[in-house]
């Protein structure tokens, strides 16, 4: 029976696709999606829209009408179940004259069917990999896949080259393990900082760039009095690109900072932005930062049993990507916002035959 998804809902952007899209391939339910990204300066499916689209509907063998550029119509019928295998998707390819679409946000679409398939699956991601508006990767690699691997998700992910906005041209490479069974995620006490670990990074730029930007982020959490150990990097990449990435290491849980450079911002304005951020979590003594806490979604939804979890803050991505889980009937997404608690029951247990 088709499921048919109203875009514009909440926040109105490309996580309503996404959603619906891991979960098509998941289920096998096929999806008419209307009103894509309505809430946006140009709505319709962007580069990695279309190329989260093209990888979904490769990995089960999916029927696709409306699948172009600036298209806010979609119909999504999967043809069987998700099959692993060795697959290459690149943003680049959906657009005359490439893109530094987010591959992060490719991935973060397959992930789960993938992770849910029987056998082992290898995916070279292009694209951009550190661009705004979008988890950076190694946001994916510090905060998401650990806390992921507690609920029972296996993957292992190389960062082969950077690619910043507007060029793009970054390699990953994921091998995912299937046939996994998720477990529940509880996540009520952050505990102790341990230590806030950093990565100050420039690609095609002088070395004092990335320095600059690791001492002045240094002198911040000195400041703030936590441990810390920020590592100033220079990398090989297509093109000029900086930022630094923060990671908050807690007893119990993990949380993810940063800003990137651009032309015209000093390097202790970018260290410091991103210092900012992890302060103002920090003092929210909340477990899960804004961003994890609507990634965290889907896997618990497909979970064996409840999960729970403390947020920073209820945001409209947060309540959006609850709704469009809710369509499918897979789980009961509760959230408490004076206590900001996020409740997931499942309600189907996982894996099902189709």
């Amino acid at each position: 029976m088709m499921i048919h998804i109203d875009g514009s809902y909440g926040e109105g952007g490309g996580q309503v696709l996404r959603t619906s899209l891991s979960l098509a391939a998941i289920t096998g339910n096929p999806i008419s999606i209307y009103n894509i990204r309505a809430g946006r300066k140009n709505p319709g499916l962007a580069a990695q829209h279309l190329t989260g689209v093209r990888a979904t509907a490769t990995i089960c063998d999916a029927e696709v009408r409306g699948d172009t550029l600036g298209s806010m119509m979609l119909e999504f019928i999967p043809g069987g179940a998700v099959k692993a295998g060795n697959y290459t998707f690149d943003v680049t390819q959906a657009r005359q004259g490439g893109s530094a679409g987010a591959i992060t946000l490719v991935l973060q679409t397959i992930l789960l069917p993938l992770a849910l398939a029987t056998g082992d699956s290898q995916v070279t991601l292009k694209g951009g990999t550190h661009v705004p508006f979008s988890p950076p990767m190694t946001y994916i690699e510090q905060v998401y896949l650990p806390t992921l691997k507690q609920m029972g998700v296996e993957v292992e992910v190389k960062l082969n080259s950077w690619g910043w906005y507007p060029q793009g041209g970054g390699v990953v490479e994921l091998l995912v393990s299937g046939g996994r069974k998720l477990a529940g995620v509880h996540l009520g006490e952050r505990g102790d900082l341990q230590q806030v670990r950093g990565l100050a990074i420039a690609t095609e730029l002088p070395s004092h760039i990335p320095q600059r930007m690791a001492s002045r982020a240094e002198n911040l959490l000195t400041e703030a009095g936590f441990k810390h150990a920020i590592k100033p990097v220079r990398e090989k990449g297509v093109a000029p690109g900086t930022g630094l990435f923060l990671t908050a290491e807690y007893e119990n849980s993990l949380a993810g900072f940063s800003a990137l450079g651009r032309l015209g911002l000093p390097a202790e304005k970018v260290a410091q932005m991103a210092c900012e951020e992890l302060l103002k979590f920090h003092q929210t003594g909340a477990v899960v930062d804004e961003h994890l806490a609507d990634q965290l979604l889907l896997p618990a939804a497909l979970a064996s049993e409840k999960s729970e979890y403390h947020v920073a803050e209820v945001s409209t991505h947060l309540t959006t990507n609850a709704w469009v889980i809710e369509q499918f009937g897979l789980a009961r997404v509760t959230v408490d916002e004076g206590e900001k608690l996020v409740t997931v029951k499942p309600l189907i247990s996982f894996p099902f035959e189709h």
